[in-house]
Order: C-alpha cells, then structure tokens, then sequence
C-alpha cells in the first residue's frame, strides 16, 4: 500500500517536473528565437550606442534621461565578449525575461504557490505578449521585473529561514534595481509597507539578528549603487547630486506629460494583449474578497446578535474576528509600546497563516498600488505594464482549480495569437505596444548607405543611423543635424543626402527621390473612429515620420 502512494506520488512529481521543464523550454524558444528578426526600436539603439561607445572609449556618466547605469555595463560587457549587433544587444535581457519562470520554483517550494498556480503562471509568464516582446527588447524594465523577482524570493526565504544571506541577496537586488532604473523605489515601498503590516499582526516574526542583516543588506545595496553610479569611481560627484537631478528629471516629465495617457491607459493595454490574465485577475479578486461569504458572515451575525447579544455570558462570536481582537495590540500607550518592543526583540507568537491565501492577499496589494501608482505617473509608456502584469499573473491564479487551470490554458491560446503576431512578424505593425518603432523600411535606405561612398544626414531625425554606422562604417557619414544650404549639399560630393519630410528639398539638382519611413506608432486620431473593428483586425493607418533620401544620378543619366 506505502509503495503504492509512493509510486503515484513519484509520478504526479514527475508530471509537475516535466510540465513546468516543457514551459521552461517554451519560454526559452519565445525569447531566444530570431532575436534580432526586428530593427531596434529608437532607445534600444540610443542604449547600445551609450553601451558601444563605453566599452571602445571608456566613457560613461549617470544621466536620468536614459535611466541608471547597471544596463549599459552589463551590454558593454557582452559587447567585448561577443561582439557587437542587435542580437547580441538583446541576449541579457531575453535571459532575464527566461529566469522569471525558474524563479517560480522556489516559491512554490516554500508552499506560497500549488503545483496548478505555479504551471499557470509559468505558462503566462511564458507566453505573455508584454512579457515576450519585451525579452526581446533592450530597456531596463525587463531589468526591473528580474530584480523585482529576485527579492521576492530573497525575502520569502529570508523570513522562512532567518539566514544572513538571504538579506543579503535582497539587498543586492535591490541595489542593482536601483541602478537599472529609477522606478525601482516603487516596488520597494510596495514590499516594505507590505512587510510592516505582516510584521505587526504577528504573520511574520524578525529574525533575532534582523538589525545585523539589515545593515548588511543595505550596505550591499549602497555599495552597489555606488560603484555603479560612480562609474567605477571616475564619477564621484554623481553621488553627491545623481538623485537630485533624478528626481527633478523625472518630476518635470511628470508634469509636462510629453508622453501622456488617461490614467485608464494600462487598462486598455491589458485589454489589448493580456485579456486572460484581466479576466482571470478579477475573478482571483472576487474569490478572495469572497463577497458571498461576507454577506453570509454578516447575516449570521445579526442573527448571533439577536439570539446572543454581546456582553452577555457564553456568547459565541464569530471565530475570525475573536482572533483578530487578540492579535491586536492592547488600546493604551504602554501597550502599543509593549508591542514594539516585542516586535523589534523577534519575540512573542507568530499566528499561523495560510501562505497561498497570504501570498494571494499581497499580490492584490501589489497589483493596486502598482495600478494606482502607473495610473497617476505622467509618462505612459507601454513597457511600465511589466511592473503592473507581474503581480497580476499572481493574482491570476489565485485558488487555481483544475477547471481553472483548462479554462486558463484555452485562453492562453489568444496570448499565443498575440506574441507571434507582435512578436514575429517581419514587418511594422500597427500596435500600441511598439510606442515609436523604428521601421523595416530602413532596411532600404541602409542598403542604399552600403553603395555610397559619401553620405550627407541633413536632419536631427537620424536615429537609428550612430547605431548601424559606427566604427569604421561611421566615416562615410556627415552628421548635419538640420537641414543646409544647396551648395553646402554640392559642394560635398554626396552619393546621398538623407533629410526629414517635414524639413526638406524640393529638388536637389542631379539627385532623385525617395520617401520611406522612418519610424511608426498606433495611431488613435486614424483609427478612432473604428476601434472595434480595429481591436480584431489590427489594421488601419498609422502615424510615421518620413525620410526623403536624394540619390545622385551617375553621369550621363537622365532624370
């Protein structure tokens, strides 16, 4: 009989093993696949230039425009190792985009997650379009979404185990968040603010030495920002006043909104590419709240109160609420000091917790202030639904049965449908998630860059051009930054002179014409009018910027 549990046992592991390996594969192939199919976006070639240009001339210095520094050395590290090129721009963060999942593991092993919550949020995890496309994709906030994974975790296992390294880790995440991006701070006062009520209710207990950790955590965390922001040393006085000039950086973009949205603009993304997950996300919600259980509770308790009213010998109260009262600290100033020192001693009862209805409750805390803090931030930009999906997905699978678990994996069918189609196709794409993508029709005018010998870039709309022409190839190329006079552009002997449509030459004697498209975005004003239609056919007219690109004519042919 004992052999015969054992053996169902050993096969149900090895099902849970399997599935959750094959997830882990699917992850790899979505991240990995055809990683440079697609040109870099605008900031995915400014962040490989800054990285180029670090590892070939050792310059560096903390600018809040382009977010902290731990991206650039990281990609300049690559650089050296495997050279230079889209591909190998996007492999760190495609492996950081990976590890999410295998970061699962450990907090189903510590039994904050069943083995149905772990394989469903590791498949949307998997298969999610803003999770993949932005694997692929060379900005911090992938950065964010590992590091905000990694002290996860760290602090899971900090407050199962009381070990010093798991403070450690912790503070080494958070430090490495901190020098990734300056939205970091955001998810640390989510956990903190989460961590203090645990701690003051009794779920969590401090370790006896949480005042050595602490410290030690917080020096990693120091130490690591300040060599990193310091570049090393060589920029010492960023840290006297880099955090200043982040904050009145990122406040002025605030107010001035230069890429604003309604505070519903997140929403309409989720509803755009992660509808599964929204759907899902409001029902573990509702199962938690559990609103049928409330109303009962609070008939069954006006039905106690006229058979039994309170104050009278024997009544019988309901048993949540009787255990919260004790919890509670006593209602005096000596009792809430009594409190605190018990608190910070690590001493007095833990209550038992049940860890996946626990967890379930954090991450709907998570999820809110993440909403309500992306909501309220001026600059809406699509990659910031990362910080907004991770807590999301936990939510998701909340009281994962096995009925959910198959409705779940059906609909993720739809996530499917989306990443291949925003992830893979060769061509532009009309959808918000690119924000400003820089076009495939590129492709044209850098083949036309090949064949000459002398190329005049008469417009400050260049990028991504430093990027694909640097090095030796950057030579044949004069950076004018505005449009110049005729005998500015004759007198240079140019095989080609590269302008902006809005600022440009009508003719240019000895020279033929051709438009193409700089870069494009999803453009609401186009399709307004249709956005039903538009939701299912992903069609319809989107805004670009145009280059208008003047070939020479070789002599002796006519125009």
């Amino acid at each position: 009989m004992k052999a015969a549990v054992f053996a169902a046992r050993g096969r149900e592991r090895l099902a849970f093993e399997g599935l959750f390996l094959l997830i882990l594969l699917v992850t790899i192939a979505l991240r990995f696949y055809a990683l440079d199919l697609k040109l870099f976006h605008h900031d995915e070639a400014i962040h490989a230039w800054f990285s180029y240009k670090l590892l070939t001339e050792g310059t560096y210095t903390y600018d809040p425009m382009y977010h902290g520094p731990f991206l650039y050395y990281v990609t300049a590290g690559i650089f050296s190792l495997l050279g230079d090129s889209d591909l190998v721009g996007r492999l760190i963060p495609a492996l950081l985009g990976t590890l999410l999942v295998p970061l699962l593991y450990p907090i189903y092993q510590l039994g904050y997650l069943n083995k149905k919550q772990t394989l469903v949020a590791a498949l949307f995890l998997a298969v999610s379009p803003n999770m993949v496309y932005f694997s692929r994709f060379l900005r911090n906030d992938i950065f964010i979404a590992f590091f905000t994974m990694v002290l996860l975790v760290a602090l899971l296992y900090y407050f199962e185990r009381h070990k010093m390294q798991y403070a450690l880790i912790a503070g080494a995440a958070i430090g490495l968040g901190m020098s990734a991006k300056e939205n970091m701070p955001i998810i640390v006062l989510i956990f903190g603010a989460y961590l203090l009520y645990l701690v003051w209710t009794r779920k969590v207990r401090l370790p006896a030495r949480w005042i050595r950790d602490l410290a030690l955590g917080a020096l990693v965390t120091i130490g690591i920002m300040a060599i990193l922001y310091s570049s090393f040393g060589a920029h010492p006085e960023v840290l006297m006043d880099g955090w200043l000039r982040a904050i009145e950086h990122w406040t002025s973009m605030h107010q001035a909104q230069r890429l604003g949205g309604p505070p519903y603009f997140y929403i309409l993304l989720f509803l755009l590419y992660e509808v599964p997950i929204l759907i899902l996300a409001v029902v573990g919600t509702l199962q938690f709240v559990d609103i049928p259980g409330i109303v009962s509770r609070w008939r069954k308790g006006k039905m106690d109160h006229v058979e039994s009213p309170r104050g009278v010998e024997g009544a019988e109260g309901d048993e949540e609420e009787r255990a919260a009262v004790a919890a509670a600290p006593i209602g005096t100033a000596q009792g809430w000091k009594d409190r605190l020192r018990e608190i910070l001693s690590g001493t007095g009862e833990v209550r038992p917790i049940d860890r996946q209805k626990e967890f379930a409750r954090f991450a709907i805390f998570w999820l809110l202030l993440s909403l309500v803090a992306y909501a309220y931030i001026g600059e809406k930009v699509p990659w910031l639904i990362l910080h907004q999906l991770l807590p999301m997905i936990f939510v998701a699978v909340y009281l994962m049965t096995t009925k959910k678990a198959a409705i779940a994996v059906v609909a993720s069918i739809f996530l499917v449908a989306m990443t291949f189609h925003v992830v893979f196709t060769p061509a532009d794409i009309n959808e918000p998630i690119v924000q400003v993508q820089n076009s495939e029709d590129l492709r044209e005018v850098f083949a036309k860059i090949d064949a000459a010998d002398k190329v005049a870039v008469a417009t400050d709309s260049y990028w991504p051009l430093p990027w694909y022409y640097r090095g030796d190839r950057a030579s044949k190329l004069a950076y004018y930054s505005q449009k110049v006079s005729e005998p500015t552009i004759y007198g240079g002997n140019f095989d080609l002179v590269i302008t902006h449509d809005g600022d440009t030459y009508p003719t240019l004697e000895g020279y033929v014409k051709e438009t193409s498209r700089l870069n494009y975005w999803f453009s609401y004003e186009e399709n307004k009018e249709r956005l039903l239609e538009y939701y299912f056919l992903r069609d319809g007219e989107m805004g670009s910027r145009n280059l208008e690109v003047f070939s020479r004519v070789p002599t002796g042919t006519t125009t």
